[in-house]
């Protein structure tokens, strides 16, 4: 008896000798999905404007996320494709194009090369946007009906100027923004709205501001980017105290006593968080830009009495909390 349990012991033995060798061994997970992200700006990332906000934003996500980064700077709009392809065949697979000119292009490789991550920046949601396109809605009309709130409030002439750059559908959504801000102040005041042609042409936006005034503009909002140092010049060099406020980053040193305030833009959390969903599987989506993402005026005033501030101040309140809808009417202006 003894003898028989010894060797059935003996058998289970190597029952789960053998079981155990013909066992599958544990696959090893998977290593996470290494990204590297390329990103083409369509100016300087030194000119402490549009291209800047992006270069901060691309640094970030490389030294807060570990993503390894690289950048072109003044790319323009007929040699943006060549550029990406470049970065694609470098084994870049996230591309990100800071500038609402590119989104065709953006858009058109993205549908090629579907294994690769886009972002792109427009102006409205796509809703044929390919699966692997992040689209960044840059949402300009929503702050600028903020600083047509304050232009209403503060203007003693009763007329109000807006100096854009080209006559793009952002910027006629810009102008009608600042129209219902007027209307909803029940100010009688009366917007004049002018572009210069270029965003980046100071001796043009300085002649235009310079006729502005002298028609009586005593609140200037200007949409522009190098351009701006033109309408500084004008409002300092005029008679009496004409008052700007400006966009995208802090421009108060260049006018102090002029400026009021700027629309302040982050491009840098919006992009992390983007790339951090990207890491966590998201291939694309809708990013809209807005007071509670990325924008923001800078407070307080600047060179205005305090009901002013307090105007603008509820009017973001109002327009974060949904009380206030701000239109997005891209109709053109003649």
């Amino acid at each position: 008896m003894r003898k028989q349990l010894s060797n059935l012991a003996i058998l289970v033995a190597i029952v789960a000798l053998v079981t155990a060798c013909a066992a599958p061994a544990t696959s090893p997970a998977a290593p996470a999905k290494s990204y590297k992200l390329a990103a083409v700006f369509p100016g300087v990332i030194t000119d402490a404007d549009y291209n800047t906000l992006g270069y901060i934003a691309a640094t970030a996500v490389q030294s807060d996320l570990g993503v390894k980064m690289a950048y072109s700077e003044s790319v323009a709009v007929p040699d943006v494709e060549r550029v990406m392809r470049e970065y694609i065949d470098a084994g870049y697979n996230i591309i990100w194009t800071h500038g609402g000119q590119f989104i065709s292009q953006t858009k058109g490789l993205a549908q090629q090369f579907t294994d690769v991550i886009f972002i792109g920046e427009t102006d409205a949601p796509d809703p044929e946007a390919p699966a692997n396109l992040w689209v960044i809605d840059r949402n300009f009309h929503t702050g600028f009906y903020a600083l047509g709130v304050l232009a209403a409030k503060q203007t003693k002439s009763g007329k109000i100027g807006y100096l854009g750059g080209q006559t793009l559908p952002f910027s006629y959504a810009e102008v009608h923004a600042i129209e219902q801000a007027i209307k909803d102040t029940g100010s009688s005041a009366v917007l004049k709205p002018v572009w210069a042609g270029d965003f980046n042409d100071p001796t043009k936006a300085r002649q235009i501001t310079d006729a502005m005034i002298a028609e009586g503009s005593d609140v200037i909002i200007g949409s522009l980017n190098l351009g701006m140092f033109g309408l500084f010049e004008a409002v300092k060099a005029g008679s009496g105290t004409v008052l700007v406020t400006a966009k995208y980053t802090d421009k108060s040193s260049y006018a102090p006593n002029n400026v009021i305030t700027s629309l302040l833009y982050d491009f840098a959390g919006p992009l992390k968080e983007i790339v951090t969903k990207v890491q966590a599987g998201e291939k694309g989506g809708y990013y809209p830009l807005g007071f509670a993402t990325g924008v923001a005026l800078q407070l307080p005033l600047k060179n205005v009495p305090a009901e002013v501030n307090a105007a603008a101040t509820k009017a973001i309140d109002d327009v974060k909390s949904g009380k206030i809808q701000v239109v997005k009417d891209n109709t053109p202006i003649k």
